[in-house]
């Protein structure tokens, strides 16, 4: 089906609206990304997971008020999933940026996104294009069972879609409390580190400091 000007335009300003939240709030640095895998800053995983929240709770309010069909699923593949996620969690803890961040870090004109962010779209493009065919790939995108690959959990349990989603809104609620409750007292000094490496590497100005009388 063919995109209309008023869809492009939409997704556009959508996409735009992420991007400045991501880049406002501050998780498109290096450190708030490394930091959730350290375990020091848990902020990226709260983001996450209320948009996670606000995204279920509107697409079954659509859903429910009939300005949405969910028709269109995504094939489950669990042994490429697992390994696609694993490989996607390293580079996403080594490089300190995902696909999202690392486009809010080129269009804030970051040398150190633009330039390792490309190279790796097109290095994951080439080697995705390469191993595609193989009979490796192939078998992981076929084996498990075929007739749950575009089941859906409420089918599969046997409940209704409503009352799971509200089931996982409750857990996400619960998620979220436990971890503003929490307050992770480890010292970190990652985000100094990274400033004071940026500063030298010229990517970033170095702060002056204002005399007493300024």
């Amino acid at each position: 089906m063919a995109l209309s000007v008023p869809d492009v335009l939409t997704a556009l300003f959508l996409g735009f609206i992420f991007g400045w939240v991501l880049d406002k709030g501050g998780l498109n640095r290096y450190y708030k990304i490394a930091n959730v895998f350290r375990f020091t800053d848990l902020t990226v995983l709260r983001f996450m997971m209320t948009g996670m929240l606000v995204g279920m709770i509107g697409i079954f309010t659509l859903k429910h008020f009939g300005a949405l069909e969910l028709t269109a699923v995504t094939a489950t593949v669990l042994a490429g999933n697992l390994i696609g996620g694993m490989v996607f969690g390293v580079g996403m803890a080594l490089a300190g940026f995902c696909p999202g961040t690392c486009i809010t870090g080129i269009a804030r004109g970051q040398l150190d996104y633009l330039i390792p962010g490309l190279l790796g779209f097109l290095t994951g493009g080439v080697i995705f294009g390469a191993l595609y065919r193989t009979p490796l790939v192939q078998w992981l995108l076929t084996a498990g069972r075929p007739d749950l690959a575009y089941a859906k959990l409420p089918d599969i349990l046997g409940v209704d879609p409503l009352l799971l989603a509200l089931v996982f809104s409750e857990a996400i609620l619960l998620f979220l409390y436990v971890l503003g409750r929490t307050r992770l007292r480890r010292p970190d000094d990652l985000e100094k580190i990274v400033e004071r490496e940026r500063i030298e590497a010229g990517l970033e100005e170095r702060p002056q400091l204002q005399g007493v009388g300024d």
